[in-house]
């Protein structure tokens, strides 16, 4: 068999192998994403009172860990009567919002809307949103296993996607900022520039969602600016590509700015309300982060003292976010020196984990903004299991957590739930001190595919080794 033939053959079994594992993980994905629709389901249904609530809701929702946001914000945001967000609305004195104005960035308010188009009760709203939503998951999933091969299996059928694929609108943000590493690395025919500047555009919309994507635009920069993977670290006479990160830059700003600036215009007040909401938000039980688990016990029991810990939060929380940044780009930039390339998806990552780690939020499905990069870069599996169990011991445990305390059980009951949360919180917690870290020196996942015996002719290959 001629040499070229036998490695077309090659090539062509590469590409079927590569397919039918596309295939497997988009399929295991669909099936993921309809156990977590039937798992939040299980909290909607008939009856319904007056403004199209499921009685059901409030009765199961924490005992069965059925609970979503989606469900829950059908009411209380005007969503119920199909008002176009941000345009009329905005926030009370007490921090209530009222007229259309919800707590997330104009482009999750949007998907939120049409949601709840041609939706009469907060079931049907459940199910138009999960249709909405799922194509974002599966898009999220081909990206994976395209660029990391069977590791996307962690995104397309772990335990996250089951818990919270519908618990809130994270899948589109997902999407957009693992669509940003994609078009980076995959699309490699493409100027390093041109690159950036679509990934740039990637994040401002992601950012425009949830806000998380926008620090991953700073990392962003720096990739560009020197030259990324395609840069020849002997190569000591070649300068900084300075005018390509301010293109990146200018994408990104523009992008953000482009999306925001209607609602500016039309209802600057329920725009600015969702800033103003989550300037307001406190650090209390429902936030599920250190501050309230760890410093909160250091206070007094009285209303002055969760004045003054709520200060402390609002101050430490910022700064303590801007350093784990400041040290995750320093150590980038330290292994770019070394290496001639600036590890873009580890610093990111590491950003990442910072953000998590210090903001005084951490809801249980932020989890779902991790999951990417676990898949993309050789994280090692036991502690990726590690974590996943913490998750769950927070993503599940806290609502059983809130059904001990509202149902009047045994006070065991009650200390044996709390348990588990703080387990959850901290376990969590000092995984994503690891985990910052291990991003910043970890290797990009590839797609390897297991390749067939060589056929050989006596003690000579048909086919030689690269």
């Amino acid at each position: 068999m001629p040499t070229g033939l036998a490695a077309s053959v090659l090539s062509a079994g590469r590409a079927r192998r590569r397919m039918a594992w596309t295939v497997l993980v988009l399929l295991l994905c669909g099936l993921t994403l309809a156990l977590a629709y039937a798992n939040k389901a299980r909290c909607a249904g008939a009856p319904f009172d007056a403004d199209g609530r499921s009685l059901v809701f409030d009765v199961v929702k924490d005992s069965d860990v059925c609970y979503s946001d989606i469900q829950f914000l059908w009411l209380g945001r005007d969503i119920n009567e199909h008002v176009f967000p941000y345009v009329h609305g905005g926030i009370t004195d007490g921090g209530v919002l009222v007229g259309g104005a919800v707590e997330y960035p104009v482009l999750s308010g949007v998907l939120m809307w049409l949601g709840a188009s041609g939706a009469a009760d907060d079931a049907e709203f459940l199910r138009n949103s999960a249709l909405l939503l799922a194509p974002f998951a599966l898009l999220t999933a081909w990206m994976l296993v395209r660029r990391a091969g069977r590791a996307a299996l962690l995104w397309a059928a772990g335990p996250p996607l089951v818990l919270y694929a519908f618990h809130n609108w994270e899948l589109p943000v997902v999407c957009l900022a693992t669509a940003a590493f994609y078009v980076l690395g995959a699309l490699t025919r493409y100027s390093l520039r041109t690159r950036g500047i679509v990934a740039a555009v990637l994040l401002g919309l992601g950012f425009c969602l949830k806000v998380y994507p926008g620090i991953f635009v700073l990392p962003l920069l720096v990739y560009v600016l020197t030259g990324g993977l395609e840069r020849d670290p002997d190569d000591s006479d070649r300068g900084l590509d300075v005018r390509g990160a301010l293109y990146t830059a200018a994408a990104a700003i523009g992008t953000v700015l482009a999306v925001n600036l209607p609602f500016v215009l039309a209802g600057y007040a329920g725009w600015r309300a969702s800033i103003t909401f989550q300037q307001l938000r406190q650090a209390d039980i429902t936030t599920n982060s250190i501050w309230y688990w760890g410093l909160r016990p250091m206070f007094g029991p009285d209303a002055r003292s969760e004045e003054t810990f709520q200060q402390a939060v609002s101050v430490a929380s910022p700064v303590l976010v801007l350093i784990a940044f400041a040290l995750a780009m320093w150590l980038g930039w330290k292994r770019y020196l070394t290496t001639g390339a600036f590890p873009l998806v580890g610093v990111s990552g590491a950003m990442l984990c910072g953000f998590l780690l210090f903001h005084k939020v951490h809801s249980p499905q932020y989890t779902l903004w991790l999951v990417p990069f676990l898949v993309l870069l050789e994280v090692p599996w036991w502690l990726i299991g590690s974590y996943l169990v913490a998750d769950a011991a927070v993503g599940i445990g806290v609502f059983r957590y809130f059904y001990s305390m509202g149902s009047g059980g045994a006070g065991t009951s009650v200390e044996v739930m709390e348990s588990i949360v703080q387990f959850g919180v901290w376990g969590r917690a000092s995984l994503l001190v690891v985990l910052f870290f291990v991003f910043l020196r970890a290797s990009a996942r590839e797609y390897r595919p297991t390749l067939p015996p060589v056929p050989r002719t006596g003690s000579r290959a048909l086919i030689p080794v690269s």
